[in-house]
């Protein structure tokens, strides 16, 4: 018989200290034993157009997979250290907010958490920033966690 959850939230991660503080928070203010946490993550690969050579490309991506394996390893732990039903799912897209906005609709997910760097209004125009196009495309609510609020003796 396939679990029932209560919700289903989805969490985006990368190996910054922005997502860990989203993901500690989350698990001391919002957490239930019956909601299913979704990690997800969307590897980034940055190349220039003068690095298109075929052993750039792919020392892109196995540097992108590698990247990929200890976000998993590090969230699956975290959840298991914390009891929690969970899973991790890697999505492939160019646009990291587009990736997760259409997977948290895919899934059906309660709501999203993630974190942010807090870049300025200039940065923010010029780089784009993954937390802002969640916020503003998603179809569900979206908790956003600034590091600077969050707390500094996280426990988990």
């Amino acid at each position: 018989m396939a679990m029932e959850y209560n919700r289903v939230v989805l969490l985006a991660a990368d190996l910054s200290e922005h997502a860990e503080k989203a993901f500690n928070w989350y698990v001391q203010n919002f957490h239930k034993p019956e909601n299913k946490v979704v990690i997800v993550h969307t590897p980034e690969y940055s190349m220039g157009p003068s690095e298109m050579s075929t052993s750039k490309i792919e020392e892109a991506i196995q540097e992108a997979n590698a990247k990929t394996e200890m976000i998993k390893a590090k969230f699956v732990n975290k959840m298991s250290e914390c009891g929690m039903n969970g899973e991790f799912v890697a999505l492939e897209d160019r646009s990291p907010g587009h990736a997760i906005c259409k997977y948290a609709e895919r899934i059906n997910a309660t709501f999203i958490v993630t974190g942010t760097r807090g870049l300025g209004k200039f940065r923010r125009t010029m780089l784009g920033s993954v937390s802002d196009y969640i916020l503003h495309h998603a179809h569900v609510p979206v908790l956003v966690c600034r590091l600077k609020y969050l707390l500094k003796d996280d426990k988990y």
